[in-house]
């Protein structure tokens, strides 16, 4: 009997309420699960197809109920041979992967149903009527509905029209595909078929994870099966990777440091994370006088950072040769990905996150790094970053696109009171690297502060020290105003003549937000 290539137990009791991708019924009944199983084959919004749960019971709000209701046994055999003529009404045919599973001493039947490859699919309104009508179902939410009108005239255009990483590629091999990379992955899923794939073979193990199809004597790879398990992806698809670039003198400076990230899809994400958060991601921590409790902040929260990489993961192109860049400087985060989202989505709702797309760019890889816990899928990652953002006393991510929709952009601004401790370090030890936690006043020095509250135009250094009651220029100079300038908190108005007559300096941006959030905390 096949087995899902998830944990039953996810799909019971993490994925609680009945969806867009899981549908529960108590016992058979041909004519609704019929209908559903040419829903989720039609995957209107590219979402994965889902799956039908026959057994098990649900409330009035949805959720599974324990223990559930179960199959007769004596019902097991009659209810699959009913099911394998009614796939044979829909048109064209479609058969779902059929699994027997035993939840809490009850048998279960659950119905893995993958997008199609011949929609549009119709199903007959009623399987046991002498006198069949056909119609075109979708998924709404959580209810299969019949698709009319507009939606049933979008639907058949959509005809042959499979998402890329879900169709065959004819350059490759299913040889092409590694079965220890697919054993690794149903491990980490907890899936049931991690018991039995070692005794598959490549093409066995591929076809149960719907990962190649075709013929038994021609068979197929999926583009996503090569993404996810061929050590060298690039090979089939150039671009495929992640470069991170580092400016410690900002975008238009000289000097960047990159590092390329490439490798099986799922292991080139993490991977990019994890040195992302080892080499650029600082807590800053400061006391108050007045109260025990520090208050603590992040330059970039690494939640917000997590959803957006994986965002461009997901969303991108891989018919496009760009590779996802992140760009990380002292005051911002961004990733670019290409292209840009479809054009049903508002950018004004982007930003305030409202915006749902109406049709997903690839649906596979969404749900493979759903199953990895990467990504939640459903239009909840830019909300997760505005949310996370907030949290953290960050300014609000910007989102950003061009009017072809050629590229995307997510940019996350560093927290204010960040910035004077990375600057400072960078300019210490030449590269952003440990951990970095303590006082900002003792990464902002009180000299440091002094300089930034008197600054309030563009001033002569002898202007400053007159205004903080200073007379040494050498220990202004080495007290101040350098580590200021080398904190990115204030500038020259000519740094290019550093030593001109007619030289000003003034607060940077950073050094603007880094004063007002000071006044926020009370410190003004």
């Amino acid at each position: 009997m096949s087995k899902l290539p998830i944990k039953l137990n996810d799909l019971l009791r993490q994925r609680t309420v009945e969806g867009e991708r899981i549908e529960y019924k108590a016992g058979w009944n041909p004519d609704a699960i019929i209908r559903t199983v040419c829903a989720f084959a039609n995957d209107f919004e590219n979402l994965g197809g889902g799956y039908v749960v026959i057994g098990q019971d649900c409330d009035v709000s949805g959720q599974p109920v324990f223990p559930p209701v179960g199959l007769a046994d004596n019902q097991l055999d009659k209810i699959q041979k009913e099911l394998l003529a009614a796939c044979q009404l829909i048109q064209p045919p479609y058969f779902p992967v059929f699994s027997l599973e035993d939840v809490e001493g009850r048998k279960l039947i659950v119905l893995w149903v993958p997008g199609g490859h011949n929609r549009p699919y119709k199903a007959p309104e009623a399987i046991t009527s002498k006198k069949k009508t056909w119609h075109h179902y979708i998924r709404r939410y959580a209810s299969t509905v019949e698709a009319k009108g507009d939606i049933e005239a979008e639907l058949i255009g959509l005809a042959a029209k499979v998402p890329f990483d879900d169709r065959y590629n004819q350059t490759a091999r299913v040889g092409d595909l590694s079965k220890s990379l697919a054993q690794a992955f149903l491990e980490d899923v907890g899936s049931e078929l991690a018991e039995v794939a070692p005794g598959l073979s490549v093409e066995s193990l591929a076809r149960q994870m719907n990962l190649a199809g075709g013929s038994t004597e021609s068979p197929w790879p999926k583009n996503v099966g090569l993404l996810f398990f061929n050590e060298t992806p690039e090979r089939f698809f150039p671009g495929v990777q992640i470069d991170v670039i580092w400016f410690p003198e900002g975008a238009g400076g000289d000097r960047f440091e990159e590092k390329i990230f490439k490798g099986p899809l799922a292991r080139m994400t993490r991977d990019a994370l994890n040195y992302i958060q080892r080499n650029y991601l600082r807590e800053t921590v400061i006391k108050h006088p007045d109260r025990a409790e520090a208050t603590r902040v992040w330059n970039f929260p690494y939640a917000a950072v997590e959803e957006a990489l994986v965002n461009a993961v997901y969303h991108r192109s891989y018919e496009e040769r760009e590779p996802i860049e992140v760009r990380i400087s002292h005051d911002e985060f961004i990733v670019v990905s290409f292209p840009g989202p479809d054009r049903s989505v508002r950018m004004e709702d982007l930003q305030a996150g409202r915006a749902v797309s109406r049709r997903y760019r690839n649906r596979r890889i969404g749900e493979f790094l759903k199953e990895l816990e990467l990504t939640e899928g459903r239009s909840t990652g830019v909300p997760k970053i505005l949310k996370v953002m907030a949290a953290n006393g960050s300014p609000s991510p910007l989102f950003e696109t061009d009017d072809d929709r050629l590229s995307f952009v997510i940019r996350l601004p560093v927290h204010p009171l960040a910035m004077g401790g990375i600057s400072l370090t960078a300019q210490v030890t030449g590269e952003v690297t440990g951990e970095v936690t303590g006082e900002v006043t003792g990464e902002v020095t009180g000299e440091v502060e002094r300089l930034i509250r008197g600054l309030n135009q563009e001033m002569s250094r002898q202007q400053i020290q007159d205004a903080l009651v200073l007379k040494h220029e050498d220990h202004f100079r080495n007290s101040y105003l350098k580590p200021a300038l080398a904190a990115g908190l204030v500038e020259m108005t000519l740094p290019n003549k550093p030593n001109s007559s007619n030289q000003r300096y003034r607060l940077t941006h950073q050094g603007q937000l880094w004063l007002q959030a000071r006044l926020r905390l009370g410190k003004g």
